[in-house]
């Protein structure tokens, strides 16, 4: 498993069920589980995106939170810049698209660091995580 960072609100996009595609500067040969972690960066000018607000933003979401892992996806494939896709509205050209599905949000953020790229989460997180996820409606 691998984990991810992934700036605010797009974070909560994702956790959300909103955003399939998360917009990154490189490519990456890994697919399978990732941990969606809301980085403790906040993108402030995307808060107020046409995307953002038509997906119901809500800054008291409890996976609004920074800092902490808000979901469970399955990383399963990359688009990279110039290929032609269709990753939608959230793909940002230029960036290599990387296509997320399976999201389930936890039923509580996990507090924990992040790192820039995709990181190998320790064993605790895991175990932590999937306890939220046992505890999810």
């Amino acid at each position: 498993m691998r984990a991810a960072s992934i700036r605010q609100p797009w974070a909560w996009a994702i956790a959300r069920g909103h955003r399939p595609v998360t917009n990154q500067d490189a490519p990456t040969a890994y697919r399978g589980p990732m941990l969606v972690h809301a980085s403790m960066r906040v993108d402030l000018s995307s808060c107020h995106s046409p995307l953002i607000r038509s997906a119901g933003w809500d800054p008291a979401d409890p996976l609004a939170t920074l800092g902490a892992v808000i979901a469970v996806a399955e990383l399963t494939g990359v688009c990279s810049p110039g290929e032609v896709c269709e990753c939608g509205p959230w793909a940002e050209e230029g960036s290599h698209h990387w296509r997320i599905s399976g999201v389930r949000a936890l039923s509580r953020p996990v507090v924990a660091l992040g790192r820039l790229g995709l990181w190998e989460p320790s064993a605790g997180l895991i175990s932590n995580v999937h306890t939220m996820l046992a505890l999810a409606p």
